[in-house]
């Protein structure tokens, strides 16, 4: 059976941005988050096995359906939490829960801690802390950010042949994906363009953000998360390996509730399995007293 999608259009003072909304009118208030060069088809497979909920997964500012941000304007990390807070204020949501993948995990705990008397809830996906710098690179990190910003403009979109060329392009991405989550994401992310297709995404998403958090900053927000949180951390993603001794000390200092499940970086959209154990974890928590 399919499930009954329907397509919002958040006209906020700035920015308007692009939604898909699952479950019942009078469920739970849940905004979903993706991730980087994603869009909200990432909850395809998860937001309809999420029950009793009213889920509004956003394409983020430069992402899917939504518009890009101004000329000469960057897409910061609080950026993104701004957009959210006047989503939930289009909504009329004063207390609402977040369900976050990778950025938008990190974006839903910026949020949270920053104004931890909206958010009920915190469901993270593989994903938690920003990305942090020590105090002394910023000026490099800066300035190399910079001329990352005037070269960009010499650049030119990849135009993919036909359709196919372009999901295979995601499925090899940065994380790789299963095709059939690649073809979720690509059915809400390519444009037809001359000579192909193309991704929507706005260009600038892939510049190197000018500044970052230091690890104190970070961890501080993190820290002033009042609500109840569940991360899922996938076996095969990116907070472990290499990263794991970096992650396994944040959260020693966390009362985050954390569920280790089979399956790579996108586990809750690159197959039924990986989405069924995410939604087991999710429902219980959702609905815990």
């Amino acid at each position: 059976m399919t499930p009954n999608i329907e397509e919002l259009r958040l006209r906020l003072p700035h920015i308007e941005l692009a939604a898909q909304v699952y479950g019942p009118e009078d469920g739970k208030p849940v905004i979903a988050l993706h991730g980087w060069l994603d869009n909200a088809a990432t909850y395809a497979r998860l937001a309809p096995k999420l029950e009793g909920l009213r889920i509004v997964a956003l394409d983020f500012a430069g992402h899917g359906l939504s518009e890009h941000r101004p000329a000469g304007v960057s897409y910061a990390i609080w950026d993104y939490v701004y957009d959210v807070v006047q989503a939930a204020e289009f909504l009329q949501w004063e207390k609402f829960s977040v369900i976050g993948h990778s950025m938008g995990a990190i974006v839903g705990l910026l949020l949270a801690g920053a104004l931890p008397e909206r958010v009920e809830r915190l469901a993270l996906i593989d994903g938690v802390t920003p990305h942090t710098l020590e105090a002394e690179d910023a000026p490099e990190r800066f300035g190399d950010a910079l001329v990352a910003q005037m070269l960009l403009a010499k650049k030119r979109k990849t135009v993919h042949p036909d359709f196919k060329r372009a999901v295979e392009m995601r499925m090899n991405g940065m994380t790789s994906v299963s095709l059939e989550a690649a073809q979720f994401l690509a059915a809400r992310g390519l444009l037809e363009v001359p000579g192909g297709y193309s991704w929507r995404a706005d260009s600038r998403l892939t510049l190197p953000s000018k500044l970052l958090l230091t690890h104190a900053q970070a961890m501080a927000f993190a820290k002033r998360v009042a609500c109840p949180v569940s991360l899922v951390v996938a076996e095969q993603g990116i907070l472990l390996g290499k990263a794991k001794a970096s992650f396994d000390k944040i959260v020693s200092q966390l009362d985050f509730a954390v569920t280790t499940l089979p399956g790579g970086h996108h586990l809750h959209l690159d197959d039924e399995p990986g989405a069924l154990l995410v939604a087991d974890c999710f429902n219980r928590f959702m609905h815990a007293s």
